[in-house]
């Protein structure tokens, strides 16, 4: 069931055919599904456990809210992109459709937790989109936010993907400020990949990249092993991810709970 809030423009946050073109390589590639393996162990570290109502925010493909319903929690996909949400619609899955930059309904359920990765650099002001959020958790919960970090690393392949900035840890934390959350915790994620990265964007800078890249082209994967050992790399630094033991990374991830 796909309910409707309030109808936005998605090609102004991402281009909705490129999440469309791009949905069955985002449910294979190695970086989504670890994302969402270390999203579940937040919640866990936090004590948020199935059954708890959870709004995952900024859907998208769907890759989170598959894995909270087959841990067993009860989830809500939220998104501005009605052909995406069309892709996602099954029944008894709960969808909503809505514009962040607009205030949620008055009538909107509240849960006990939410997700919003990969979200925030995709719009204009962040923290009235953070500060709108607080309105969809009830009181105590909390709010898991990832976002690409290390404005040095902004590329065309940021820009492909609408985002507006990359983040450190200090602007991360100030899209919070006055809006109704505490910061319980701030830590870095993709360490490994920052070496890649880098190499990428001054291979770019060089004029050593090809000269017109679709988002698909940065989302293929090297042959085998390549996508196992990247799988590996993710695992192995999750725990000290969570730890906040990473002192760089490619993702920041804060965890608020609303006042």
């Amino acid at each position: 069931m796909i309910e409707t809030w309030v109808k936005g423009t998605p090609d102004d946050n991402m281009p909705e055919s490129m999440l469309v073109d791009t949905f069955e390589k985002t449910q294979r590639h190695p970086w989504w599904q670890a994302r969402a393996t270390l999203a579940l162990s937040v919640l866990k570290k936090y004590r948020i456990s199935p059954p708890a109502s959870i709004l995952d925010v900024g859907c998208g493909w769907g890759i989170n809210l598959q894995a909270l319903e087959k841990s067993g929690y009860s989830v809500t996909g939220l998104d501005i992109s009605p052909q995406i949400l069309g892709m996602l619609d099954l029944p008894g899955r709960h969808l909503i459709e809505a514009d962040l930059n607009q205030e949620p309904p008055e009538s909107a359920k509240t849960y006990e937790a939410l997700l919003a990765l990969d979200v925030l650099e995709h719009l204009d002001d962040d923290r009235a989109v953070v500060q709108r959020l607080t309105k969809l958790l009830q009181p105590g919960g909390i709010a898991v936010i990832s976002v690409p970090a290390m404005p040095e690393l902004f590329s065309e392949f940021d820009h492909i993907q609408g985002h507006r900035r990359r983040y450190m840890p200090d602007t991360l934390k100030a899209a919070f400020n006055d809006t109704g959350f505490t910061v319980r915790q701030i830590f870095w994620w993709g360490a490994w990949m920052v070496p890649v990265l880098r190499r990428m964007r001054k291979k770019a800078s060089e004029g050593q990249a090809a000269e017109s890249k679709t988002y698909s082209d940065y989302l293929r994967l090297p042959p085998f092993p390549g996508p196992q050992l990247m799988a590996l790399a993710y695992a192995w630094e999750q725990q000290k991810a969570l730890r906040g033991d990473l002192t760089t990374g490619t993702s920041l991830f804060a965890v608020a709970q609303r006042l």
